[in-house]
């Protein structure tokens, strides 16, 4: 039968057994700056709970060490590395002060299996230079350090492993779902911290998130070599800040935002910053860090562990100052301190620590790992007292815990599937401050990670009501988009309008989207419209204008041409062969009525029919007032004494005129129909709202040598009537002609210019306007003095007057 010693040493603050708890500090006075600060770190005494619980559920089971039972060491190390040393060889020599490398209570040091301590990277790293030398077993429950397992000089350390990548993920899906993308980096000026800010920096980069500001924090020791005017600025420029570290890494930071000023910032961080017990009062905690959401990794709860808390009170353990000093900061009340003897005053005694969310992380699989420890092994198969500490390194290295220099797979690979939970740092209705949960979040291997979060549960402290914005540049709304500005990180823009016939209908676009053909822009440039159909129709009020004016031109020419069919024995009307003047004013009349083929919805008909048709009448009609010019030469030349040439010849060759030259029109139209034909087209891009259904000329080429036939045929009449404009005839046709020609080729050299540059109705308006006008023209300036001595001068109109 083996019974190891658990005396409890409250004054040396020494606990003994076979494991060994070294304390990172539970409480420390500074003075800085007239500024006071106790550090009475309650989650430390919390955890101190959880072994305690552990060691006495692991004794009272006799199933699990038969005959034996376990207990413990406690140093408090507060914080300093060397004292972390000096307690390392306490515990190994068996006296305080140490004497290194001897054992003088070996009654006490051969009892010793393990060794728990180390909260951060320095003191784990002191404690394992001494307990190496000797094979003890050392469990580091603080961050997972990367380096720790890199140093081969550090042997018998172990750590539990975290699932970095989970936690860089976790907080990128909150950023994301709050909207937050502009948020400062806080970790502590060390190694750990370095790796945090690469990795994470990163990680925003990926997921199109900014890092506002990266702030080094000193340990709190060391010398403040921080530009406080930085410090506070870069700190204002976001409100949200993510924090990496321990409670006692960030000591610093505290001591600025507590003994200067608070900002207000809402701080997203990991349990093992624990701002719920800061080192002042829980009003004055929640003041500066409420609203703050914590990360921390999802444990089971412990059987029983809620009942043990229950019963832990001052009274109980009246000798314990730790607990005093847990009690007076967790239910903010104050003790009297007389003769070294504290007396908590105006505090609830009966009030219990199970009223504060109590987080726990690495001390469940602390529990695992005495379980194991406790199981029946080889290392206790023959003298239980006497077995060796270095057989328990093979038990370890089974488990879940990962040793310095070993060849297991890292963590990332080993974990498939990670749950984090999420708390938030609230006020209850009683005034009491805890950790609510609010949400979770689970990331597994190969798969998406999932983040539920419960929004209404969501308190954001005493100076927000709302969600609050982590952005550097506000947003850009609808119609605008962003632009880099240089010299600043992607996450500052300005915001510009889209340009024209683009939007952007959702807010922060890169660049705006144009809309489609059939559609456009509204005035706010943030939806497409559809596009209106137009043309020129019969509807339309210049529609209606145009076909009334073609359709009354075309009677009046019917009217002139009945006037002339009447009169058709009078010299004025025979005179420059009236056949011809009966094609011309058929021809005028067919002028007339084309131009009402461009007035309606195109159709591969009327596309066709609108241009053929329109230069083939207008050929004949420009053909034969050719014919009329070269009849008035050729007759005052064959009237002359000595001309051989008879007036019927005359009258054929000009026949012959109108046929060739309209023929050739003919030909041309008939080659532009077969090789390029026209087609009904749309137009989306002339009008800004419109979409323009229009006739498409299938060759601009064809289209132009009709026009430049026409033009020719006009110009050759033009010079042929202005050269026989002075001939001594009472009908001389040559004057009018030469007048009309006149109109005829301004109308047509003008319209070129403008039809090029107008589109739509305008277009097709400006054709039918120079059709009507030109044929107007003909028949004004030919006909109309004909038809006044017709109708108002028949008394002159005799054979007679004719010389």
């Amino acid at each position: 039968m083996c019974e190891f010693d658990c005396k409890i040493d409250r004054s040396s603050e020494f606990l003994a057994t076979i494991f060994l708890k070294i304390f990172d500090g539970i409480c420390r006075l500074y003075f800085l700056n007239n500024c006071e600060l106790l550090l009475v770190l309650t989650k430390h005494y919390q955890q101190l709970l959880a072994v305690v619980f552990a060691v006495e559920e692991i004794n009272k089971n006799f199933n699990l060490l038969s005959n034996m039972s376990l207990g413990y060491y406690l140093f408090n190390v507060d914080y300093i590395e060397m004292k972390a040393v000096e307690s390392s060889l306490s515990l190994l020599s068996g006296e305080s002060p140490p004497v290194p490398n001897y054992n003088c209570r070996p009654e006490k040091r051969d009892k010793l299996v393990a060794v728990i301590g180390g909260i951060s990277t320095g003191i784990s790293t002191q404690i394992s230079r001494v307990l190496s030398l000797y094979s003890v077993p050392q469990i580091s429950y603080g961050p997972f350090d990367r380096s720790l397992r890199e140093n081969i000089q550090l042997q018998s350390i172990y750590q539990f492993p975290t699932n970095t990548a989970a936690l860089y993920q976790g907080l990128i899906q909150l950023m994301l779902h709050f909207g937050w993308v502009w948020v400062g980096l806080v970790v502590p000026d060390d190694i750990r911290g370095e790796i945090f800010l690469q990795d994470m920096t990163q990680e925003m980069n990926n997921n199109g998130l900014c890092v506002a500001f990266a702030e080094r924090v000193p340990e709190f020791p060391a010398k403040d070599t921080l530009n406080r005017q930085l410090f506070f600025k870069r700190f204002m420029s976001t409100s949200i800040s993510v924090a990496f570290g321990d409670t006692y890494s960030l000591l610093r930071l505290v001591y600025n935002i507590h003994c200067f000023i608070p900002f207000g910032n809402i701080w997203v961080t990991t349990t093992d910053w624990d701002i719920t017990t800061l080192p002042f009062q829980q009003s004055q905690s929640y003041k500066y860090f409420g609203g703050g959401l914590s990360f921390s990794f999802h444990t089971e709860e412990i059987l029983g562990f809620k009942d043990f808390v229950r019963t832990v009170q001052p009274a109980k353990y009246p000798n314990d100052i730790f607990l005093q000093d847990v009690w007076s900061t967790l239910f903010e009340c104050s003790y009297l301190d007389q003769d070294g003897i504290k007396t908590l005053s105006q505090c609830e005694q009966n009030s219990s620590l199970e009223t504060h969310t109590l987080h726990f992380n690495g001390f469940v699989h602390m529990l695992a790992v005495l379980l194991v420890f406790s199981q029946p092994s080889m290392m206790w198969e023959h003298n239980p007292c006497e077995f060796l500490v270095s057989t328990l390194h093979p038990l370890l290295e089974e488990s879940q815990l990962e040793r310095s220099n070993s060849r297991q797979k890292n963590v990332n690979e080993r974990t498939s599937k990670t749950k984090l939970d999420i708390f938030n740092y609230q006020s209850l209705l009683n005034g009491t401050k805890a950790q609510v949960k609010v949400g979770e979040f689970i990331f597994e291997s190969h798969k998406a990670p999932h983040l539920s979060f419960n929004d209404k549960l969501m308190m954001w402290g005493e100076h927000r009501n709302e969600t609050p914005s982590a952005v550097c540049s506000p947003s850009c709304p609808l119609g605008f988009r962003k632009t880099v500005v240089e010299g600043k990180s992607f996450c500052c823009f300005d915001c510009i309008p889209c340009p024209n016939r683009e939007i952007a209908n959702k807010t922060d676009m890169d660049q705006c989207v144009k809309c489609p053909e059939d559609q456009y822009p509204n005035m706010q440039r943030n939806q497409c419209l559809s596009k209106v159909m137009t043309f020129l129709s019969y509807e339309d009020t210049l529609g209606v204008a145009l076909a009334s004016t073609a359709i009354s031109l075309s009677v009046l020419t019917a009217l002139i041409l009945g006037l002339f069919v009447q009169y058709r024995d009078t010299p004025i009307v025979r005179a420059n062969n009236r056949n011809l003047s009966y094609i011309l004013l058929i021809s005028l009349i067919l002028c007339f009525f084309c131009s009402l083929t461009f007035i309606g919805l195109p159709s591969p008909v009327t596309c066709i029919l609108r241009q053929t048709f329109f230069g083939v009448v207008f050929s004949i009609a420009v053909s034969a007032i050719l014919a009329k010019t070269f009849i008035v030469v050729v007759a005052f030349k064959s009237v002359k004494p000595g001309n051989s040439m008879q007036m019927w010849m005359v009258t054929r060759f000009s026949n012959v005129i109108v046929c060739s030259c309209s023929l050739i029109q003919v030909c041309i139209c008939t080659a532009w129909i077969i090789i390029s034909p026209p087609f009904p087209d749309t137009d989306t891009q002339s009008e800004f709202e419109q979409i323009i259904l229009q006739c498409n000329e299938g060759s601009n080429v064809a289209f132009y040598c009709v026009l430049g036939y026409l033009g020719f045929l006009a110009f050759l009449s033009l010079v042929l009537a202005f050269l026989a404009r002075r001939l001594p005839d009472r009908f001389n046709e040559a004057k009018m002609i030469t007048f009309s020609m006149l109109v005829f080729c301004s109308v047509w050299i003008s319209f070129i210019p403008s039809y090029l540059s107008s589109k739509g109705k305008t277009m097709v308006a400006l054709e039918i306007f120079a059709i009507l006008s030109s044929s107007a023209g003909l028949l004004g300036c030919i006909f109309l003095p004909k038809c006044y001595v017709i109708l108002l001068r028949s008394d002159n109109i005799s054979r007679k007057n004719l010389h």
